[in-house]
């Protein structure tokens, strides 16, 4: 079982926009944007290209990824 099966209730559109806000906030990404079809348009740095996101668990997905790559670099520095 992988970390992305472990969820017992699927992504809302609003925990997605709550990480969303969140990693742009904390400056993780440069901007989170869900667009009608329910997908989400993000962008890692003002520079890089907009990526497209199918839904809100793409979206908890990149926050998980985000956070441990942050964890990792992190616990180097220590």
């Amino acid at each position: 079982m992988s970390p992305r099966d472990r969820r017992a209730a699927p992504a809302t559109a609003a925990e997605a926009g709550a990480w969303a806000e969140t990693l742009v906030r904390h400056g993780l990404l440069h901007a989170a944007v869900p667009v009608p079809t329910g997908q989400w348009l993000v962008q890692r740095n003002p520079t890089a290209p907009v990526r497209v996101l199918d839904g809100p668990t793409e979206v908890l997905h990149l926050a998980a990824q985000l956070q441990a790559h942050a964890r990792t670099r992190r616990s180097r520095i220590r």
